[in-house]
């Protein structure tokens, strides 16, 4: 009989020490903290058949990294296609081949029915809450793990984070308060959840609450800064609540170091560094030419994955045009053109939203903000086809009322700044800091 892990799943091929190792790993998983890709190096080191280990280090190397990652990603999935699974094990392996082949929506889908079928499967919810937010399923962030929940309880280990991915879902949802007391119990439970904390602070990010978004940031147990594999999204989270108060100098110190410092190649990085210098720039502040380069540099390493994901190429084009690179953001372009004669779920969100958004970004980075308002007014109520957040995809909305300003559409910014401050009020003072932009 297979040994089985905390929530009872049988593990295939696992020894009690590997079964161990995984599953500290699953915890820094849901955490997205530590150390896990080394946790599960020494359970398969220890057990090379231990089918779920393999799983686990493609689930983490597939998304969101660098290319060479990803290529180990994909090492780690064919080494578990050969093994010996039970059903649930094998609904893993069948999702990690779509996720390979770029169809998230039927990842998402097998992962689905392995937790309809196994709801104490915290390694399988994870997987597909991160297939949702790729594909900017709202609904799904919050439905998958609540259909969960009458299978766990407080006492049972990793309920921390099956509640981190619940308040993450809520928030995107839209559910706020219900998305902070999960958020807050799942860091009582783990104060180390790197995940919850990025929740709650969606939540005060998303109500407009800067300085409790500070405070939440820099509370006592702060973890996240430190020991994990999202700290530079949760330092992006700190410098947007610096951002809404005006402190643009504390948002450049902090680009400087712990979010740009070490001039991450990670893709989820780049975005958030690349995002983070064109809200600055939306705002008329002066960011300097170095710290473009610097995340255009990395975007141009990976150009081999232009045209692989809508999301990341909108940023990389970000990146590009900032650097003063025309020709690099033409050449996203292109590869996004191209992409769309291809399988699986981005050439339709390169053709929904990404390929117009490039377009409106490069449009007003050239002062053409006809174009600019054109394309973004075209992309922005069905945005979330191509994946991130709500806080992320906000940089839209943000550019189309600088088009509007600085295009000479009064009557279009204010309507656009009346919409906003009806469904998100703006942060103190960013209505005048984008005015006296324009």
């Amino acid at each position: 009989m297979p040994i089985k892990d905390h929530a009872g799943l049988p593990l295939t091929g696992a020894s009690y020490k590997a079964a161990d190792l995984y599953g500290q790993a699953l915890t820094l998983y849901h955490s997205m903290r530590g150390d896990p890709l080394g946790l599960l190096a020494e359970a398969v080191a220890d057990s090379p058949g231990f089918v779920m280990a393999h799983v686990l280090t493609a689930d983490l190397l597939l998304v969101g990294t660098n290319p060479e990652a990803q290529a180990m990603g994909v090492a780690a999935f064919r080494s578990a296609a050969t093994l010996p699974a039970d059903t649930r094990e094998t609904g893993h392996v069948q999702a990690l081949a779509c996720m390979v082949e770029g169809d998230f929506s039927a990842a998402g889908r097998i992962l689905e029915d392995v937790t309809i079928e196994h709801p104490r499967d915290s390694h399988a919810l994870q997987a597909g809450q991160l297939m949702d937010f790729c594909l900017g399923d709202s609904r799904m962030l919050r439905d998958r793990i609540a259909r969960a929940l009458p299978a766990w309880s407080d006492d049972m280990p990793n309920y921390s984070g099956v509640l981190g991915m619940l308040a993450f879902g809520l928030e995107e949802a839209g559910f706020y308060a219900r998305a902070e007391a999960a958020g807050r119990r799942a860091i009582e439970l783990e104060p180390g959840n790197t995940w919850a904390q990025h929740a709650v602070a969606h939540v005060m990010e998303m109500e407009d609450r800067r300085r409790d978004g500070l405070a939440w940031m820099m509370r006592e147990s702060t973890g996240w800064q430190t020991d994990s594999y999202f700290s530079v999204h949760n330092w992006w989270h700190t410098a947007l609540f610096h951002l809404g108060l005006g402190e643009t100098a504390e948002v450049l110190r902090l680009f400087d170091g712990p979010i740009y410092g070490a001039a991450s190649d990670m893709s989820f990085d780049m975005l958030d560094a690349a995002a983070l210098l064109w809200r600055l720039h939306l705002l008329g502040v002066e960011v300097g030419g170095e710290r473009w380069r610097r995340v255009a540099d990395n975007y141009e390493k990976t150009s081999a994955a232009f045209g692989q994901s809508a999301f990341c190429d909108a940023h990389a084009v970000l990146a590009f045009l900032g650097a003063g690179h025309p020709d690099a953001a033409r050449g996203v372009i292109e590869a996004q053109k191209a992409a769309m004669a291809g399988s699986g779920d981005n050439p339709s969100m390169i053709r929904d939203v990404g390929l117009p958004l490039t377009e409106g970004y490069k449009a007003f980075a050239e002062g053409d903000y006809v174009t600019a308002i054109d394309r973004l007014r075209r992309v922005r109520n069905r945005a979330a086809r191509f994946g991130g957040s709500h806080a992320q995809r906000d940089l839209i909305d943000l550019t189309l009322i600088a088009a509007a300003q600085r295009g000479g559409q009064d009557g279009l910014g204010r309507a656009l700044l009346t919409e906003r401050a009806n469904a998100r009020p703006l942060a103190r003072g960013d209505e005048a800091r984008l005015d006296r932009a324009a």
